[in-house]
């Protein structure tokens, strides 16, 4: 099994629901986040990645169709050349609402790590990561929107169009669909993970 996307989106811009689209459109497992929780094995796999160190991603993504969402979308390059016939997926939404999600959820959990195994040293991975290929000042409002920006920005300038597709949340199957050559499923696109699912996930209270 080869990488048939490669997610550049960056997590809260719609990665739980394209992880679900994907494997419906595919048919097989869409690597993200989650995947981590679940594969403790994976851990030194990512550490040796973020280091420079990762000689065989099929050790990771070998049985895998797809891939969105952190920690992959930071390694968009090193995948885009090791799975060359993948398209590449660049998941966006407005960098201030990004910004309010992603401060609400996925960074709570560098204080608030959710139930894994080994949670100290996924949470060392993760502040690693961030460090390294995102920004070091996560806390930081102006800092991380940069960051932000910069990733997509870099992402669209590297990437031919031939070979790169932008979505949103709200595009729904159609694009997906049209890039990739598949039937447009007669259900409705998922929508999962808002941010109270999110807080709820990991024990915190739902925002009002």
């Amino acid at each position: 099994m080869s990488l048939q996307v490669v997610g550049a989106g960056v997590g809260r811009t719609g990665t739980h629901s394209l992880k679900l689209a994907l494997e419906e459109l595919l048919g097989g497992p869409c690597y993200h986040m989650l995947e981590v929780f679940d594969h403790g094995e994976h851990v030194p796999l990512w550490e040796a990645a973020v280091e420079g160190d990762l000689q065989d991603w099929d050790a990771i993504f070998g049985k895998y169709n797809a891939t969105v969402d952190w920690p992959s979308a930071s390694f968009w390059p090193e995948l885009s050349v090791a799975y060359p016939d993948a398209l590449i997926l660049l998941s966006v939404r407005d960098a201030d609402d990004w910004w309010r999600s992603a401060t609400n959820t996925i960074f709570q959990t560098l204080t608030n790590p959710p139930p894994a195994e080994d949670a100290e040293r996924w949470l060392n991975l993760v502040k690693r990561l961030l460090a390294t290929r995102f920004t070091a000042n996560i806390e930081d409002a102006d800092a991380a929107k940069a960051a932000y920006v910069r990733h997509n920005d870099d992402v669209r300038t590297r990437v031919p169009s031939d070979r790169l597709l932008e979505w949103q949340p709200g595009d729904g199957w159609e694009p997906l669909c049209d890039r990739l050559g598949v039937a447009v499923p007669d259900a409705p696109f998922p929508h999962v993970n808002t941010t109270n699912d999110f807080r709820e996930m990991i024990g915190l209270p739902a925002l009002s």
